[in-house]
């Protein structure tokens, strides 16, 4: 054991070592110390309307820019538009919107959705009503909203979609965009009974599907029929709910008699169930394991899946149609799957929580196979990126392009895939050379990655490795499983900190 713990000792000291040698060398690229790191929070994209951005760059100065610009002018924001049908609303009744960033003469459009998880009765919805009151009302929405990644408008961080009308769906639907409809009147007692109201109904509305479709009504005015391609993305719950909809978009802008081209990008919104077993009549969001929320969710907001998925499963069983893998292989529009392979929020539904006061011995174990499991349900998934890293969220990260699999980045990637749309319509059975879009990392441990984005101690806001944090949880080399003579390989990821 003395022999162990000298070990451990040489294993920390090196990783920290490695670390100030890491920052020495990254020294001046402030993005690779965004606030965006570690411990991202799911639900909402980040964004920093604090501090504006050095105006036009040379490309942008070449490019179109809408008449009557003043000089100065701030360019880069999105501007906020409410609803033309006032019907369509936010949980609370509000008016739902969007905000967008027109660039005049593009004939592409970005779509993104807004993630944020979901409330599924009256206890639930009230508790996020109270504590994220944006998610559920556009009572406080800001007039504009900055993009960041892949809704950036400068070139350098969006280097293949800055140039693009660019759509910012907020999330304030609670219903992983698959609502469609007010909640009918609580049932009542007859004959003289007492009248009780269900206590799992609400006086919200869940109108998630119907948002996206007015907001592409709106965007007809904007140009939309003309678009060559519409690209449609969002993360986490937005993720999932590019997966729910992509057929209904697609369908609705060809009934409008538009000759585009419906993508999607979905990214960390591809869900495995869960492992645990719990009772599933949960109180509270965080006692639920999704299938149980979705479950109890559906009959709420009268909820839609995709018609190909629905047929497959008998009443009552649609739930299942929000788990990617089982609702991949029924669409027919073309899907890029972004997935970390040991996301947060599908360890935090098995009640781990990277840095938190104690890991068992379970939940390592269930950790350490996590990133086998989702590189299993992406097998028969044509266009992907997934790299072996302990996060959630990437494609609006403000330093999207440091990330990378197999020496490719992500939008290198997703350039590559769009690309090859183009060349099947020319007849090019050969691909692009170096050209790669299924990307899934092969290296095992979390962290393998050299490029994954650092672990950050939210108490202390120190950059630690993955070694480190988990012997600061109370693991050591043999709870891990590990022999420090045959497991070199795996101990040498574990003490370097990604990007």
């Amino acid at each position: 054991m003395k022999i162990l713990g000298q070990v451990v000792f040489l294993l920390l000291l090196g990783g920290i070592c490695c670390q100030n040698n890491r920052n020495a060398k990254s020294s001046g690229k402030s993005s690779k110390k965004s606030g965006n790191q570690g411990g991202d929070v799911a639900q909402s994209p980040p964004e920093d309307n604090s501090h504006p951005r050095p105006g036009g760059t040379a490309e942008s100065a070449r490019e179109g820019t809408p008449a009557g610009r003043a000089a100065g002018q701030q360019t880069d924001d999105m501007r906020l538009q409410f609803l033309k049908n006032t019907q369509v609303t936010c949980n609370d009744g509000t008016p739902a919107g969007f905000y967008l960033k027109e660039f005049r003469g593009s004939r592409r459009w970005l779509l993104f959705l807004e993630g944020g998880w979901c409330c599924y009765n009256k206890a639930t919805c009230d508790t996020r009503y109270q504590n994220i009151p944006r998610l559920m009302s556009s009572s406080q929405w800001p007039q504009t909203k900055r993009g960041t990644g892949i809704l950036s408008s400068q070139a350098e961080e969006n280097p293949h979609w800055h140039n693009t009308n660019i759509v910012f769906i907020p999330y304030c639907s609670s219903d992983v965009w698959s609502g469609t409809g007010p909640v009918l009147t609580p049932a009542r007692t007859r004959q003289g009974r007492e009248k009780e109201k269900d206590r799992n109904a609400t006086e919200y509305t869940f109108m998630g599907s119907l948002i996206i479709r007015e907001v592409i009504k709106d965007l007809i005015p904007k140009g939309i029929k003309l678009a060559k391609v519409v690209m449609l993305t969002g993360t986490s719950a937005g993720g999932t709910g590019v997966l729910l909809n992509i057929e209904r978009v697609a369908s609705q802008l060809e009934q409008l008699g538009a000759e585009t081209q419906v993508r999607g990008l979905v990214d960390s919104g591809w869900f495995l169930e869960s492992k645990q077993q719990r009772a599933p009549d949960c109180p509270e969001t965080v006692s639920c394991l999704p299938e149980d929320a979705i479950k109890k969710g559906l009959r709420l907001w009268n909820g839609v899946v995709p018609d190909r998925c629905r047929q497959l499963y008998k009443r009552g069983e649609e739930w299942q149609c929000f788990f990617g893998h089982k609702l991949y292989s029924t669409l027919t529009s073309p899907l890029f799957i972004v997935q970390w392979l040991f996301d947060e929020e599908q360890l935090r539904v098995e009640n781990i929580y990277l840095g938190g006061p104690s890991l068992s011995q379970q939940q390592w174990t269930y950790m350490k196979n996590l990133g086998m499991e989702l590189k299993n349900s992406l097998t028969d998934v044509t266009a992907v990126f997934a790299p072996s890293c302990l996060s959630h969220t990437l494609i609006t990260k403000s330093n999207w392009m440091n990330f990378q699999v197999k020496g490719t980045s992500l939008p290198r990637a997703v350039q590559c895939w769009e690309r090859s749309f183009q060349e099947a319509n020319r007849n090019n059975r050969t691909p692009s050379k170096g050209c790669h879009f299924q990307l899934v990392d092969t290296c095992h441990w979390p962290q393998c990655n050299p490029t994954c984005p650092v672990l950050v101690d939210q108490a202390t806001k120190q950059e630690l490795t993955l070694l480190q944090m988990l012997v600061a949880m109370g693991l050591d080399l043999q709870s891990l499983g590990l022999d420090p003579q045959t497991d070199a390989g795996s101990l040498a990821s574990m003490v370097s900190n990604g990007g």
